[in-house]
């Protein structure tokens, strides 16, 4: 899960299995001779078996469930294994420089350190590269089965893990697309495909007849449901409640029992020790001790997709109107057999805030101040979006200046803010700028993305370490890095007030840089504020322009930015370039340790080439 889109793309698992999630949808007749189910003959139960199986994206998007399996393997003796999609390579590190592969061994070392405080052994990775935040799961999909991998490569690998570790229960991430990172979405989707195809015989057969596996059919399945504010206290999890969206039954766990194997412990605190090995996501500084007392604390909630094998049903809610994005969700819904789960899935969103951009006779000078003439529009003020409110406007608050010479834009941001957060690396940590104060720039060239693959994202630090000055990148958009190198033309400066009160960053950005031509009647924008107030490389507020949802990756979210008097040069659009570096399991030793005790292949790859990894 880090701390932080889409376009019409085929499906994200393939036509193929799409035709097969519809034939054998899951309120369809169970396979007879399958087992798993109560009652049904009982499979070898080997070092591999786990009775609960988790399926998460990251390293860490199991943490909010940890309470509920350690419970259920103190007080039922039910065991649970992790499945991890990726290692978060593309996820922040607010502990060290680390970045890709690197960081993906960083990441999987505090996943084991903190799912075995739950008493969970198996962690099993299926070395698909994790890349920038987006919104969008068919992008996800689409870059974890690139290259020589076939297009159902990552569902091929769940199913084989559910046969492998045989469970009754399976549990994922939130599935639905608003406010929801794409790959929490896409390891949804996979594991509510893998869930019912595992038990079928004619689903990756070759499992069967040349890897040894049987059909397996789990009971269970669960969702997270992690934005649920139910009931609280020791009887929450007796509360018969729905989830209100969708109107599926909820299960509760309640995180204020007591744990025997952590000295009397609730299991709120056992997980809060959980999370705090999460240090490169910045959970090493959240408070030591839960202070909630114990009988206000909540419960862990998860959505009832499937019990007793087949799918629980709910009443189906159709949308109209809806954006790309929801309608893709929609129809996936509908041939996966559980049309309830798009149920309301397109929020209302707000009205688009819009302003036009003056044109200027003489261009401003990039030096962090803004001088008569060069900005004579009126402001935008940015309002709170997430974290923190500002207690007071000198505390931060933000308003941007726009102009526009030739063909650049230029945009000056005043940022009133009453303590610097760290100053990180210019030269070589000018990335990820979420982590300190900086400023954010989002244009959508022609106002028609669905994700910010075909968007360019900048953002800007203040100020570095040392005397470097401000330094720039791009990120989670057709291009990352710094911007010397994806965007050449642009030009940075900023400026800080003594005393220390806040900051002016000043940016030149040529449209010529934008991955494609910038329509003067339909670009569209967001400008962002992030305000840490800290030196251990976390955040505290953010501000926005538009302020909705994940406003810095949700181009439906943006403001127009008219561009009256502009002619544009028409540019063809430029595919985007993600990054697909990935730690594989054969480096790491505990995999490759793991591997020698379950003999469940690296990346759950065929047994036929069980060393191969992905």
């Amino acid at each position: 899960m880090t701390p932080h889109a889409w376009r019409r793309r085929a499906a994200p698992t393939g036509a193929a299995v799409f035709a097969l999630s519809t034939a054998l949808a899951l309120q369809g007749p169970a396979a007879q001779a399958v087992v798993g189910l109560p009652g049904a003959p009982t499979a070898d139960r080997g070092t591999a078996h786990t009775d609960v199986l988790f399926v998460g994206a990251h390293p860490d998007d199991e943490y909010q469930s940890l309470a509920t399996f350690g419970q259920l393997k103190e007080r039922e003796g039910l065991s649970t294994g992790v499945v991890t999609i990726t290692r978060g390579e593309g996820g922040g590190n607010a502990a060290g420089p680390q970045e890709g592969a690197e960081l993906g061994f960083l990441r999987e070392t505090e996943e084991r350190k903190a799912v075995a405080l739950a008493g969970i052994r198996n962690v099993f990775y299926l070395d698909k590269p994790d890349f920038w935040y987006t919104l969008s799961a068919p992008l996800t999909a689409e870059v974890w089965n690139k290259a020589a991998a076939r297009p159902t490569d990552t569902l091929e690998r769940i199913v084989r893990l559910i046969r492998a570790t045989t469970p009754t229960t399976v549990v994922t991430t939130e599935v639905r697309p608003f406010h929801q990172h794409g790959a929490h979405q896409e390891a949804a989707r996979l594991t509510i495909e893998a869930f019912r195809l595992a038990g079928d015989p004619a689903a990756f057969p070759e499992q069967i007849s040349r890897e040894g596996y049987e059909p397996w059919k789990p009971a269970t399945l669960l969702t997270q449901s992690w934005g649920f504010n139910g009931p609280v206290g020791p009887g929450c999890g007796t509360d018969r409640v729905r989830d209100p969206h969708t109107g599926l039954p909820l299960r509760g766990y309640w995180s204020g029992v007591r744990s025997r194997a952590h000295a009397g412990k609730t299991w709120a605190q056992v997980e809060r020790d959980a999370a705090r090995s999460y240090t490169s996501q910045g959970f090493g500084v959240l408070p030591a001790t839960v202070t909630t007392p114990t009988g206000q604390l909540p419960c862990e909630w998860f959505t009832v997709l499937a019990s007793e094998g087949k799918a629980v049903t709910a009443p189906v809610r159709e949308q109209s109107g809806l954006l790309p994005l929801y309608a893709e969700f929609r129809d996936w819904a509908r041939q996966t057999g559980l049309p309830w789960l798009a149920n309301g899935a397109q929020p209302a969103y707000p009205s688009h805030p819009a302003t036009s951009v003056p044109a200027v006779a003489v261009a401003p000078v990039v030096d962090g101040k803004a001088e008569p003439g060069e900005y004579p529009g009126p402001p935008l003020t940015l309002q709170h979006w997430e974290g923190g409110e500002c207690a007071t406007p000198a505390d931060c608050s933000a308003a941007v200046h726009l102009s526009r010479h030739a063909d650049a834009l230029y945009v000056l941001m005043r940022v009133s803010d009453d303590t610097k957060g760290v100053a990180l690396d210019g030269a070589g940590d000018c990335k990820r700028h979420w982590r300190t104060d900086s400023v954010e720039i989002d244009l959508d060239p022609g106002g028609a993305s669905d994700d910010t693959s075909t968007t360019f994202k900048a953002g800007v630090l203040p100020y570095t370490a040392g005397q470097d000055g401000p330094c720039a990148g791009r990120d989670g958009d057709n291009r990352q890095g710094p911007a010397a190198r994806t965007a050449p033309g642009m030009a940075v400066a900023a400026t800080l007030t003594q005393p220390y009160t806040g900051y002016t960053v000043e940016v030149k950005i040529p449209l010529g840089d934008l991955p494609a031509t910038a329509d003067p009647a339909r670009l569209r924008a967001n400008f962002l504020v992030y305000d840490s107030d800290t030196q251990d490389k976390t955040g505290h507020s953010r501000l926005a322009w538009s302020p909705f949802g994940s406003a810095q990756a949700d181009p439906y979210v943006w403001g127009a930015l008219r561009l009256p008097g502009y002619t544009p040069v028409r540019r063809p659009p430029t595919p985007a370039e993600i990054p697909l570096e990935a730690a594989g399991s054969r480096d790491s030793p505990a995999s490759l340790a793991q591997y020698r005790r379950t003999g469940v292949p690296l990346a759950a790859g065929s047994r036929r080439e069980p060393a191969a990894g992905a």
